[in-house]
Formats: C-alpha cells, sequence, structure tokens
C-alpha cells in the first residue's frame, strides 16, 4: 500500500473548503469552541462507520475483476476532477450564515447523520483508496488501515480549524486569500485525477 499517497490525497480532499468545514468554522465563531468539539465527535464517529461501510464493499467489488478495478480508477478520476472543478467554481464565495445555537449533543448527532449518509464520502472512498493499493484490488484489512488514517487526517485538520477558528477568523474569512487557496488546491486535484487516469490505462 501506498499509505503516504493515500494520506496526502486524503490531506488534499480535507484541505478543500466543504460542508464540514464551513460548518464547523460558522458554529465555532457563534457558538464557542465546546459546540465545534461536539460536532467533531459525531463527523468523526459518521466518518468512521461510513468508511467501514464503504471499505467492506471497495474489498468485495474489487476483487470481483480487473477491468472492474479499472472502471474504478476512472471513476476515481472523474471525482477528483468533479472536486477539482467544485473547488474552482466555489473560490471566492461567501461564508455561509452562522449556524444558529443547538445544544451540544444536538451538534454531535449532526455531524453524525450528515457524514455517515454522505454519499460524496463513500465515493472518494471507494473510487480512490484502491488506486493506493498494489493491483487495485484491496483485501478489507488494507481497506480498514486506508479507512483508518482517512478518518484519523479528517479529525485532525477538523480539530486545528476548532481550535484555531476564532484566533484566525480574519484569515479564515479573507475573500481574496480564500480564493487562491480554493485555486491552488482545485489545481492540484485535477492533477491527481489525470494521475489515476494515465495509471489505468498505462
Amino acid at each position: 500500500m501506498d499509505i503516504l499517497g493515500f494520506a496526502f490525497a486524503v490531506l488534499l480532499i480535507e484541505l478543500t473548503p466543504g460542508p464540514n468545514m464551513g460548518w464547523l468554522v460558522m458554529l465555532t465563531i457563534a457558538e464557542g469552541r465546546r459546540s465545534g468539539l461536539a460536532a467533531i465527535g459525531g463527523i468523526a464517529l459518521g466518518l468512521s462507520a461510513n468508511a467501514a461501510i464503504s471499505a467492506l464493499a471497495a474489498s468485495f467489488i474489487l476483487q470481483q475483476s480487473e477491468v472492474i478495478a479499472q472502471a474504478i480508477s476512472v471513476l476515481g478520476a472523474s471525482m477528483m476532477g468533479f472536486l477539482a472543478w467544485q473547488a474552482w467554481r466555489d473560490a471566492g464565495e461567501s461564508s455561509p450564515a452562522a449556524t444558529p445555537r443547538h445544544s451540544d449533543h444536538r451538534n454531535f448527532v449532526a455531524g453524525f447523520v450528515i457524514n455517515l449518509l454522505n454519499p460524496k464520502a463513500t465515493l472518494f472512498f471507494v473510487t480512490v483508496m484502491p488506486q493506493f493499493v498494489e493491483g487495485g484490488r484491496p483485501g478489507y484489512d488494507q481497506a480498514l488501515i486506508l479507512a483508518i488514517i482517512s478518518v484519523v487526517i479528517a479529525t485532525a485538520i477538523h480539530l486545528a480549524l476548532v481550535l484555531g477558528a476564532q484566533q484566525f477568523r480574519p484569515i479564515l474569512m479573507s475573500g481574496n486569500r480564500s480564493r487562491i487557496v480554493r485555486r491552488t488546491l482545485a489545481l492540484m486535484m485535477l492533477g491527481v485525477g489525470l494521475w489515476f487516469l494515465a495509471k489505468a490505462f498505462l
């Protein structure tokens, strides 16, 4: 397994502004660090369940055929291309309105449900994870290891966001800076997608 390569791909995805990132930053700014931490717990649990289910599905499906494994590579490239386009399109958009005040329990449950039922998270894991296993057909144990790595990286980034949201609010809310960061990450994700295509057919 190319664990470092997979970790880098996950890092790129997690650093690209998305629903979890925007929600955590707004929630922390509006309601405080405790609310943000509660939401992180729910997100981590939801991502863990989602990743475990995805790992089982991916390991079963991809062991059946080399053609399926190749098709998954194309889907992976498409997924990365879509995320790159989405990040480029959204560059410079204003931040969402602050989340209404809720209990810590409600924030935890919201984080869990949103990420458990997130089809983008499932599709990302099923399509991208095989690219970092020799032959593109991972066993369940390999898929589970990569799932754990993915959740750990996501949780670490979410924690850093919550802990730094109030101190770095001017930086996080800067439209010009946000546009540059999003578009740089978009181009990097597009490059990863092109690599997936090359790997599938060369």
